[in-house]
């Protein structure tokens, strides 16, 4: 009997301790993360349930013959049924018979209704009634921002250390937000309410991962978002007090779907690679204003054009100003001289809005024109290629097949919505082409009746299709190199070998980079711009390193450098030179070249488009 009571005493004693640890959060607690339902409750659905009012129309399908009742209709609208309406409740025949019946028109012949043939159509009865529909609410979210630095793209820098700024939103009126939670890097924070500031160290090249949620009183949380951040220290911080022409600052860069501000570079988000300290080079730049793209290129086959179009006179010139080829020979190109300049800079402003919109750079979109098309237009039918950027077959298949958002609003206006919603890899062969001719055509401004045989309106829509191109090619860009290394680009490699490699991939195709990738990778190296080319196939892939540099060649501009009294903040390491880290002196923004130079040479005749 003592033994039963003592074991007893134990047992209640235990049942005690462990009401207390579990109220105390003695219990279910993990270093870095709040589990925001304890003992495994589980969080409320965002659903709700409405009444809502409805009418059916009842419709009886009878024949003309005797009224015999074939079968019941009902709808919910005014009006008649429609054809699909009757096949569903009658079948196929019955709506045959019921659409190809005459109306029953009296004459000689007929002279009552029941000698007219078919069907025909009786409202039978109008019944109002509710129903309870289940509808999902919005959930909440949490955006982030920089605080105490006023960031201004490229450079991103701040002159006093910045802080993470996150604000949490709750779409629900009668509810509210009780905190923001989360981690950065080992580190957790956590705040009262529906915003939260927080400092943020310093992190080196390759930055700190910043994980985030809220709580809600509806009484679940949001998803947990995750940010890449990167706050690099740079100047004199050893002796601030003392008069220096270094000046300390930061160098701050946000790679996240939350993140409030302008993205200079969609891309940059699809890598998870951040761009160089300081902003991009020169040709990976997004100027504010259209001047800045500003080019005065000698371009001897747009010279041509303007010739054969009549839009210069070049009579006075050796064969009228062309070579046999009908490229403009040399003394027809400085006959067009002003012309050129006017042409190859009209589509500055809307090369500038797009990069705003989609956060493709404006100064690549410029020198992809120049190398492409020299900003004619038109339809190349030698190189079976189209518009500005020169769109090929293989280039619509990249855009329809990895650009998911533009195949949706695209496929539409081709063929049935129906038929649009299996995606484009699931399309039959003829469906794809179809697709894939309609994108060509839609991107070249050929216009036989149009003044100079160019509809300029359609060539600045082009532009936009155009930059979407570029993303699709970035989505594959990092998708080969996931299968290749199961890391991500931004990971494996550097953010301006990322774009070069994006070149390749528009200009030579997916599977040239592929295998130099895979080579690459199984040869324990590196996937940088100099590592990859050598792996490149001889021949047609060999040819993308020539395009490649034609397009970030860019003679006459310094590409942007800082003083060489800038170097890191002694306080820390300098980085190594790995995949995954980019080194660089954090760049001052300078004015677009106007000298003749890119893409060298100028005359297609010896620079066949590739």
């Amino acid at each position: 009997m003592l033994k039963q009571t003592f074991k007893h005493i134990i047992k209640l004693a235990c049942t005690i301790t462990l009401i207390a640890s579990v109220l105390t959060g003695g219990f279910f607690t993990s270093k870095g993360q709040v589990n925001a339902y304890d003992l495994g409750s589980k969080a409320p659905d965002r659903k709700a349930v409405l009444r809502v009012s409805f009418t059916t129309h009842e419709w009886w399908l009878l024949t003309w013959q005797n009224s015999q009742l074939i079968c019941k209709i009902y709808v919910e609208h005014e009006g008649w049924p429609q054809p699909e309406e009757v096949k569903y409740f009658c079948g196929d025949q019955i709506a045959k018979d019921w659409m190809a019946t005459s109306p029953c028109l009296f004459s000689e012949e007929i002279t009552t209704a029941q000698q007219c043939p078919g069907l025909y159509l009786h409202l039978a009865s109008v019944t109002p009634g509710e129903r309870e529909i289940e509808v999902d609410l919005l959930p909440p979210q949490v955006l982030i921002d920089i605080a105490d630095c006023d960031l201004q793209p490229p450079q991103n820098s701040c002159q006093t250390l910045p802080r993470l700024h996150l604000i949490a939103e709750e779409p629900l009126p009668n509810e509210h937000i009780i905190s923001v939670q989360g981690n950065i890097g080992e580190d957790f924070f956590s705040c009262m309410g529906s915003e939260c500031t927080v400092p943020l160290p310093a992190t080196g090249i390759n930055g700190v991962q910043v994980r985030f949620w809220a709580d809600s009183s509806f009484g679940d949380s949001t998803e947990t978002y995750t940010a890449q951040i990167r706050v690099v220290p740079w100047g004199d911080f050893v002796a601030p007090d003392v008069a220096s022409e270094d000046n300390p600052r930061w160098y701050v860069d946000v790679l996240s779907s939350q993140y409030l501000r302008k993205v200079e570079s969609s891309c940059s988000q699809i890598w998870s690679a951040f761009p160089p300290v300081g902003g991009p080079p020169t040709w990976l730049s997004s100027p504010d204003h259209p001047d800045a793209l500003i080019s005065n290129q000698p371009f001897y086959y747009l010279a041509g054009s303007l010739i054969r179009q009549g839009s210069v006179d070049a009579s006075d010139c050796p064969g009228g100003g062309l070579q046999p080829s009908g490229i403009a020979n040399q003394c027809g190109l400085e006959t067009a001289r002003l012309m050129i300049n006017e042409w190859q800079n009209q589509f500055n402003s809307e090369i500038v809005r797009v990069a705003k919109e989609t956060g493709v750079p404006a100064q690549l979109m410029k020198n992809i024109f120049s190398r492409e098309s020299q900003f004619w237009p038109g339809y190349s039918a030698t190189y079976k290629e189209a518009g500005l950027g020169h769109m090929s077959d293989l280039g619509a298949d990249t855009v329809l097949l990895w650009n998911p958002s533009f195949f949706t609003q695209f496929c539409p206006l081709v063929l049935d919505t129906t038929v649009c919603q299996r995606g484009f890899g699931n399309l039959g062969i003829s469906e794809q082409e179809m697709l894939r001719g309609a994108l060509v055509q839609n991107v070249s401004a050929a216009c036989p009746d149009c003044p100079l045989g160019i509809d300029l309106r359609q060539a600045n829509f082009s532009i936009s299709i155009f930059a979407r191109s570029l993303l699709a090619n970035c989505e594959q860009v990092g998708q080969i190199i996931y299968n290749t290394t199961r890391r991500q680009a931004g990971e494996a490699s550097f953010y301006e070998d990322l774009w070069k490699f994006t070149l390749v991939n528009y200009n030579a195709g997916p599977g040239c980079l592929s295998d130099a990738i895979e080579r690459t990778n199984a040869s324990r190296r590196p996937l940088i711009w100099e590592n990859v080319i050598q792996n490149l196939e001889p021949g047609a892939c060999q040819m993308g390193i020539k395009y490649v540099d034609d397009i970030s060649f860019m003679p006459g501009v310094t590409q942007a450098s800082t003083t060489e009294s800038q170097q890191p903040s002694s306080n820390q390491p300098t980085p190594i030179p790995t995949p995954g880290t980019q080194i660089t002196t954090p760049p001052q923004p300078t004015p677009t070249p106007t000298d003749p130079g890119y893409p060298p040479p100028s005359d297609p005749g010896t620079n066949p488009y590739p």
